[in-house]
């Protein structure tokens, strides 16, 4: 059922990126702009940790999220986490935990090197029913990515064509990031992270119908800070994923800035002001705290990097 009219004159949507606990800074920039700005959106599309946002921030619910996204830990996250994670002096050195893989791979008989069941029992926790049916309510279309390895497509999932339990399972599947996380099988399929083809799903809220589009990445607009060189097995699996899914979010922004030209569509990005963590899928409330106020103080003191189109649609 689709909610909102496709043809809507000004339908201005909101579309959050995937980045794992990069999203708390996500949340911040979202934060200003639905709280100080009063903007206003008829659409919200997030992928990954973009998807974990939006149901709440659709009705408003910004502390709600903000509670959750600064006080989060791997345990919250993973029921077998395939991570060793040690901080010291603020700097985070990550190795593979052979343990939880060896149990996750061959005694649990599992597909991935870890299991995120702790993340289906949050989100449950933290997006009510009563949410679920104010969401709906509202009359405002929320919309998760989500990856069918099964048969190598994308697949959208709105929240007016879903179940509660439906719903739920669909934001989990939007985030996993396999093979560290889990892989969902569900209606004969197999599901993983909608980051592995849309990371920044501007064509999509394009295709729906908005013609302003809020757009917060989380990456820099420009990369210019050279990484250091691999440290273990695990550093070169997550640096390769890093660059597997900056070309992917490229990918997203181009054809989406393509789109917009065709579709007499504006679009206003809101980047990061720095590249945010080494390992998006560490965990930490003080990380995470200080991630979402520094992107609540980023979209206050920067203005977006603006893409306004004055062609007509054909």
């Amino acid at each position: 059922m689709q909610v909102i009219e496709k043809n809507k004159k000004n339908m201005k949507a909101l579309v959050i990126s995937g980045g794992g606990s990069n999203g708390a800074f996500a949340g911040g920039i979202a934060e200003y702009l639905i709280k100080e700005k009063k903007r206003n959106y008829d659409l919200f599309i997030g992928t990954s940790s973009g998807g974990l946002l939006i149901p709440l921030l659709s009705i408003g619910e910004t502390e709600k999220i903000k509670s959750i996204y600064t006080s989060v830990t791997q345990k919250d996250i993973f029921s077998i986490s395939p991570f060793k994670i040690k901080k010291k002096n603020g700097i985070y050195k990550t190795s593979i935990n052979f343990f939880n893989v060896f149990c996750c791979m061959i005694l649990k008989r599992q597909k991935t090197f870890g299991e995120s069941g702790s993340l289906r029992k949050l989100i449950e926790t933290t997006i009510t029913k009563e949410d679920y049916e104010k969401i709906k309510n509202s009359k405002r279309e929320v919309m998760v990515c989500v990856a069918n390895i099964t048969l190598n497509k994308l697949e959208y999932k709105s929240i007016h064509d879903c179940s509660y339990g439906d719903f739920c399972d669909w934001m989990w599947v939007s985030a996993n990031l396999v093979p560290f996380m889990s892989l969902v099988k569900k209606e004969g399929n197999e599901y993983g992270d909608g980051g592995m083809g849309d990371l920044i799903p501007i064509q999509q809220a394009i295709n729906q119908g908005a013609k302003e589009v809020d757009v917060i990445v989380l990456r820099p607009n420009k990369i210019t800070v050279k990484s250091e060189f691999v440290q273990n097995g695990l550093d070169l699996i997550m640096k390769i994923f890093h660059f597997m899914l900056y070309q992917i979010g490229v990918n997203n922004i181009m054809v989406g800035q393509l789109k917009s030209q065709n579709h007499g569509v504006a679009i206003n990005f809101y980047y990061a002001s720095r590249m945010l963590t080494e390992n998006p899928l560490i965990f930490d409330p003080e990380q995470m705290t200080s991630l979402w106020q520094e992107g609540f103080n980023c979209a206050k003191e920067n203005n977006p990097v603006c893409c306004l189109i004055n062609s007509k649609p054909n």
